[in-house]
């Protein structure tokens, strides 16, 4: 029988960066005169100073040693109208606006950093992936953001990356961002197992996805993905092993969540137990009839039927034949029941099986003709 595999759930991730609010200007560095409007910014950003200060890191175990750049006080009004712009979402005139802020002859390392920043979340608002991953990277080279900013950016690069199909790219970031912030935050451990897993190194993706799931039991998403990295590994048992603890446990309440159990037991012919967990699941209301359901009734009644277990195989064709598309569970159920010497009833699934459609019509109507 060949295997019948889950497939890993799709990786969905929120850009986490959002519009960054400008470094106290009461803070930044001094190059001369101000203007007057310079001086009404600096004023209104350095209301936010405390606000800013009081917020605890969000990677307080980095290793980067955040730099102590500061807007340039003749750009603050600049960078005042652009970050106005994306409130206003209008994305091209934040592009426009953070180009000139980098190219400007006076720009330092946060005007660059800042810009490019925001101009990567335009872009990307715009669906405009390349150049978001293009100015993130760049918002990073300038090297400019405390490391709040820094890493939502470099994770923010490698969601993009990912997005774009640049698997091995988004990988090298991810383990950028996980090596320098020592971060061990699930969303960024999982996303990292999710493109080991796009890489087809399940194995890695299988025991990233363990461990994860180690801290958080009931967590079903992590255990979903950790099962079908398991069985893309060929780890069948052990795939089978966890499904069968969450079982146990009630965690299983969707369809699909039995049905990766059960197929996981038909795949390793563990046929008793696949009926174990289908009788539970329609008994509870989760699995309803339908092709799946009666594809896997199909290929216990034949398992059934070749163990000499004749009323157990015609039962199972006959709670499988309603919900197949075609009629060929009914003519599987008419030659058992013929086998079984009960001629009426296998006539009668005979032209049910004609009514149904089957790819040998021949054969119905042989048995119907006895």
């Amino acid at each position: 029988m060949s295997q019948l595999s889950l497939r890993p759930l799709t990786i969905a991730l929120v850009l986490g960066l959002g519009v960054l609010t400008l470094t106290p200007l009461a803070q930044a560095q001094s190059s001369g005169h101000q203007t007057r409007a310079e001086r009404r910014a600096a004023r209104q950003q350095g209301q936010a100073s405390a606000e800013t200060e009081a917020r605890p890191p969000a990677y307080p175990n980095a290793t980067r040693q955040a730099p102590d750049a500061k807007a340039t006080p003749r750009l603050m009004p600049k960078l005042k109208a652009m970050q106005e712009r994306y409130e206003q979402e209008d994305w091209a005139g934040v592009m426009a606006a953070a180009d000139d802020i980098a190219n400007s002859s006076i720009a330092g390392a946060y005007d660059k950093s800042f810009a490019y920043t925001m101009a990567g979340n335009a872009a990307s608002n715009l669906q405009q992936q390349d150049k978001a991953a293009d100015y993130f990277a760049k918002a990073l080279a300038a090297n400019g953001l405390d490391n709040d900013g820094h890493y939502a950016t470099m994770f923010n690069l490698a969601v993009i990356q990912f997005g774009e199909a640049k698997h091995a790219e988004a990988l090298a970031t991810i383990d950028r961002f996980l090596a320098e912030t020592k971060s061990d935050k699930p969303e960024a451990l999982s996303f990292r197992a999710g493109i080991l897993s796009t890489l087809g190194r399940n194995e890695e993706a299988a025991a990233a996805y363990q461990a994860l799931l180690a801290r958080n039991p009931n967590d079903k998403r992590l255990l979903m993905n950790a099962a079908a990295s398991l069985q893309a590994a060929e780890k069948y048992d052990q795939a089978n092993a966890l499904l069968e603890d969450a079982f146990k446990r009630d965690l299983l309440t969707d369809p699909r969540e039995l049905q990766a159990l059960y197929v996981g037991y038909l795949n390793a012919q563990r046929f008793d137990d696949a009926q174990r967990v289908i009788a539970a699941g329609v008994a509870k209301g989760i699995l309803q009839p339908g092709p799946d359901l009666g594809r896997a009734y199909q290929l216990l009644a034949q398992n059934a039927f070749y163990a000499e277990k004749l009323s157990l195989a015609i039962d199972l064709y006959t709670r499988a034949a309603p919900m197949a598309t075609d009629g060929e569970g009914y003519l599987n159920l008419a030659k058992v029941l013929d086998y079984a010497g009960r001629k009426a009833e296998a006539r009668e699934a005979a032209r049910q099986a004609l009514a149904k459609g089957i790819k040998k019509p021949e054969e119905a109507n042989r048995i119907i003709g006895h």
